[in-house]
């Protein structure tokens, strides 16, 4: 039984104490928030205490784990104190808005061995590691295009704005790490195009609610990240990957496969999932599953702190392209 402490009880924290009390092999024992209401909240749901301050709940040697979910700017510091106290980590995405930070919690953890996973659940998604499975089994031949679309169905609030460190270090560094994970190779070019089309909350923050990315590797693959901020028909998950033999694709998720036909219409399905939670709600599932078997079995964690680095020079690298109105090459 690993034994996990939380930090963090807004929207994602209380998604991932649900999940860790339905692991047969996890078990939640402390739950930290500068919200100490919402962590008191959470803790008493599930059993656990609530922690006073971080360094209470790393101070429990039966704690195996922590789980960092929450705000963006504190998780280099927490990864960085849960690995000096011995505890593996999962953190949510991004590791940090800045490189440079992100580079110098790694220097400062590096060499105590740390078991540090980042939370990209989409590579957990069943559809879409089917999809990458079949492409690493050869079954359509090399990989020539990844289409990836991911769009949101409503902009987020000003205040989630404020701190999400704008479009492409937030929405579409989800995107960043799947074309990775799907495509094989590094992509070492990106072109951006972004907008504010949707919203004038986002033009004010000089932020962008429509985008498309290109993305291309060493060896001429490539990969076309499409996003928006106001899909009114629902939360839009699809991936296609065309290989020199065939296609794969992953459609969206619906509730129910069922099909109504009658006088008025015809196969009209169940509206497709409303947001995240719901969308990856296996995935998520899959993840703490994953992390979990890694820390028992002393194995290599399936996403690393470098694939969050990555994705976020990939953000980088979209930047400068909007910047400068060409494609650029990747920064290591």
């Amino acid at each position: 039984m690993l034994r996990f402490a939380l930090f963090g009880a807004g929207r994602i924290g209380r998604m991932h104490a649900d999940n860790l009390v339905k692991h047969p092999k996890a078990a939640l024992a402390w739950v930290y928030d500068v919200v100490e209401a919402s962590a008191g909240e959470v803790a008493k749901r599930h059993g656990a205490e609530r922690a006073s301050s971080v360094g209470e709940a790393l101070a429990d040697p039966a704690v195996d784990a922590v789980l960092i979910a929450s705000s963006t700017d504190t998780h280099v510091d927490l990864i960085q104190a849960a690995v000096e106290a011995g505890k593996a980590v999962l953190c949510e995405k991004p590791i940090d808005l800045d490189i440079g930070r992100v580079d110098a919690c790694w220097a400062a953890i590096r060499d105590r061995n740390p078991r540090v996973m980042l939370g990209f659940n989409r590579r957990f998604d069943p559809s879409f590691k089917a999809v990458r499975d079949a492409c690493q089994a050869g079954e359509i031949g090399a990989v020539r295009q990844v289409q990836i679309t991911s769009r949101d169905p409503e902009v987020p609030s000003v205040a989630y704005m404020k701190a999400a460190g704008g479009l492409l270090r937030d929405m579409t560094i989800h995107d960043f790490d799947l074309a990775r994970y799907l495509l094989g190779e590094e992509p070492v070019r990106v072109a951006c195009f972004a907008q504010a089309l949707i919203a004038q909350e986002v033009r004010d923050l000089d932020d962008h609610d429509t985008a498309m990315v290109l993305l291309e590797t060493a060896g001429g693959r490539q990969a076309c990240i499409t996003n928006y901020r106001r899909a009114v028909y629902g939360y839009d998950q699809r991936i296609e990957i065309v290989g020199e033999t065939g296609m794969l694709k992953a459609e969206n998720r619906r509730p129910t496969t069922v099909e109504r036909w009658t006088k008025d219409r015809t196969e009209a399905k169940d509206p497709i999932l409303h947001f995240f939670i719901e969308r990856y709600q296996e995935a998520y599932n899959a993840e703490i599953g994953a992390f979990v078997e890694a820390v028992e079995a002393g194995a290599p964690m399936p996403v690393t702190f470098e694939d969050g680095r990555r994705a976020l020079l990939l953000a980088n690298a979209a930047y400068e392209s909007l910047r400068t109105g060409a494609a650029v090459t990747v920064e290591e």
